[in-house]
């Protein structure tokens, strides 16, 4: 079985810091990190590799330094790794940003698998899994909490609903976007680390593609970041002292001041 598991580089969160002037990120100095639930889609690859055997391909698009994220995949035990980077491709919205990993995939040939996880933390627009489905014309289920079984020219998942979860079997090749509650992932191994440190990531640019290049990049983005801003902090809170009494007493006082009521 050939299973394919998109990842993408985010900036760690904790870090994220906004440039006032130009309302973007700034990403200078900024650790980056492999998105925490595409980390999931590639152990749910790796699992499902050992049960059913095959291999799995790990890519990305994104600057050259995405290949820091692809030699982490390698680490855990990924056969293959492909970073898709090239100008062309820069500005992508989600509608781009699928296309061009479905032509990626197209290139791969004869997938039999894709995972996605749900959604990047960065955009959180949990579109791009679904979008390369649509590109593909493959079945495709998002949310996926567990993998029961693949049969044959079909996969069988649960996908996580409020209460509860349904149950679901899909064509293959099928697309399926994975939540946390998935697995557990595994650490690098030390031959996989040492591997990691060997490999050349292979980098495919749009000439590589198959692609129209009205749609990628800017061309190809009906949706664009026009500002960006971080929320503005509100008043400090204060802190009324003494007795429960006194302390309502002045509760009340403030809020009449306010006209709260």
């Amino acid at each position: 079985m050939k299973i394919v598991v998109c990842i993408k580089q985010v900036p760690d969160t904790t870090d994220v810091k906004i440039n006032k002037e130009t309302n973007t990120l700034i990403r200078e100095g900024v650790k980056s990190i492999i998105n925490p639930y595409d980390v999931y889609a590639i152990e749910e690859g790796l699992a499902l590799k050992e049960i059913y055997g095959g291999s799995v391909t790990v890519i990305s698009m994104g600057p050259p330094q995405v290949c820091e994220a692809l030699k982490e995949a390698v680490s855990l035990g990924v056969d293959n790794v492909i970073l898709i980077s090239d100008r062309a491709f820069a500005g992508a919205d989600s509608l781009a940003t699928s296309y061009t990993l479905a032509k990626t995939i197209e290139k791969i040939g004869e997938v039999d698998l894709i995972i996605t996880g749900k959604q990047a933390i960065d955009g959180d627009t949990a579109q791009v899994g679904p979008g390369i489905a649509e590109w593909l014309h493959i079945p495709h289920s998002t949310y996926i909490k567990a993998v029961e079984e693949i049969t044959g020219e079909h996969i069988r998942v649960q996908r996580m609903i409020e209460g509860g979860y349904e149950r679901i079997e899909l064509d293959m090749p099928a697309l399926i976007t994975v939540v946390k509650e998935i697995n557990e992932p595994r650490f690098p191994s030390i031959r996989g680390i040492l591997r990691s440190r060997e490999i050349e990531v292979p980098i495919w640019t749009a000439n590589d593609l198959d692609v129209d290049e009205t749609r990628i990049g800017l061309k190809g983005s009906p949706t664009q970041v026009v500002t960006i801003a971080t929320p503005e902090l509100g008043s400090k809170g204060e802190i009324f002292r003494g007795k429960a009494e006194e302390q309502v007493q002045k509760l009340f006082a403030a809020l009449r001041e306010r006209q709260i009521v």
